[in-house]
C-alpha cells in the first residue's frame, strides 16, 4: 500500500489538533529547550496535548522533556498572541529519522505558526561566551550528515531547493536585540552547529568547529530550522550556553550540568521570550 503524502499526514494532525483547539488559532510556534518546558505553563485559556495523542508525532524519553503541546495565548488575561509550545522535542540520537524528529515542526506551520522560535541548550565552542549566557542564533552548521528534506518532495509544503540565505530572520534578531537592549540581558550572537549525538564532542572536534566558525553547538535545531524554511516560516533562534565545549575548561561535560544551568538561568530566558512575544503581539496590531 503506497504511503499518504507527507502533506496528507501533516494536515490529518493538524484536523486533529484543530478540534482540540475550541476555536484557537496559534500564530507563534515555540520548541522549548531543556529547562524551559514551564514557560508553557503560563500561558492562558490552554488547551494541552500529549505528543502521544497527535498522529505523527514522536514522543522523546529525555529527562527535563515534557511531550505535551500546549495551545494558549500569551499575557495578563490571554490578549497576547496565541502561541503553540513544544514541551520538548524528539532527538535524532534517539534514534529517529530526521523526518521524523521535524514532523511536528511541520504540523505547527501547517496549524498557522508562520512564525517560530527554538530555542536549545548548548555548548560554547567560542571562548568569548560564558556558561548561563543566552546567544541569538545568526546562521548554523549542519553537521548531521543528512537532511531533513532528503527524499521525494512534497510540492505543497515547499520546493525542492529552498534558499537559505536568511535561515533566521534578520528582522527577528533586530527585535530580539532591541528587548534584549531594554531588559539588561546580555544576549551574544553567533553561529550554531547542529552534530548527531549523542556522545559530546571530542576536544579535536570543537577545535575543528570554532575553525569552522561555529560559536555554540549541539544536537538539535538545525533540521527544525531547515523544514520551517521549507515552508516559508520565519525563525528567531536562542541557544543557553549550558557549558563550554570539550577541551576548554579541561572538566568532563554531564547532561546534569546542562540540565543545572538552564534551570539557573530560566527566569531571565523567560524574560526575554515574554518580552520578544509582546513585540510580536505589538506589530500585529
Amino acid at each position: 500500500m503506497t504511503e499518504p503524502l507527507l502533506s496528507t499526514r501533516v494536515n490529518a494532525t493538524v484536523a486533529k489538533i484543530r478540534s482540540r483547539l475550541g476555536g484557537l488559532t496559534p500564530t507563534v510556534g515555540l520548541v522549548l529547550g531543556s529547562g524551559l518546558g514551564a514557560f508553557a505553563d503560563g500561558l492562558e485559556n490552554a488547551a494541552i496535548l500529549p505528543y502521544g495523542e497527535l498522529p505523527g508525532f514522536p514522543v522523546s524519553r529525555v529527562v527535563g522533556h515534557a511531550g505535551r503541546l500546549v495551545v494558549g495565548a500569551l499575557g495578563p488575561g490571554g490578549n497576547g498572541p496565541i502561541c503553540a509550545a513544544m514541551q520538548g522535542r524528539v532527538h535524532y540520537y534517539e534514534g529517529h529519522d530526521l523526518a521524523a524528529v521535524t514532523f511536528p515542526i511541520r504540523v505547527l506551520v501547517a496549524l498557522g505558526c508562520r512564525t517560530l522560535i527554538v530555542t536549545n541548550a548548548a555548548g560554547g565552542v567560542n571562548r568569548a561566551l560564558h556558561p548561563g549566557q543566552l546567544v541569538l542564533l545568526s546562521d548554523h552548521l549542519n553537521l548531521f550528515g543528512a537532511s531533513p528534506l532528503r527524499g521525494d518532495n512534497d510540492e505543497r509544503l515547499g520546493p525542492r531547493f529552498p534558499d537559505m540565505t536568511h535561515a533566521y530572520a534578520p528582522e527577528l534578531r533586530v527585535l530580539a536585540r532591541r528587548v534584549a537592549l531594554r531588559l539588561g540581558i546580555d544576549l551574544a550572537e553567533g553561529v550554531y552547529a547542529g552534530l548527531s549525538g549523542p556522545a559530546y564532542e571530542t576536544p579535536a572536534e570543537v577545535r575543528m568547529l570554532a575553525t569552522l566558525g561555529a560559536d555554540t553547538c549541539g544536537m538539535s535545531t538545525v533540521p527544525e530550522v531547515i523544514v520551517a524554511s521549507h515552508m516559508g516560516a520565519r525563525v528567531l533562534g536562542i541557544s543557553c550556553v549550558t557549558n563550554m565545549a570539550a577541551g576548554i575548561t579541561g572538566e568532563k561535560l554531564s547532561h546534569d550540568e546542562v540540565t543545572e544551568t538552564a534551570t539557573r538561568v530560566r527566569g531571565e530566558f523567560v524574560a526575554l521570550l515574554a518580552g520578544i512575544l509582546g513585540e510580536l503581539a505589538a506589530e500585529d496590531r
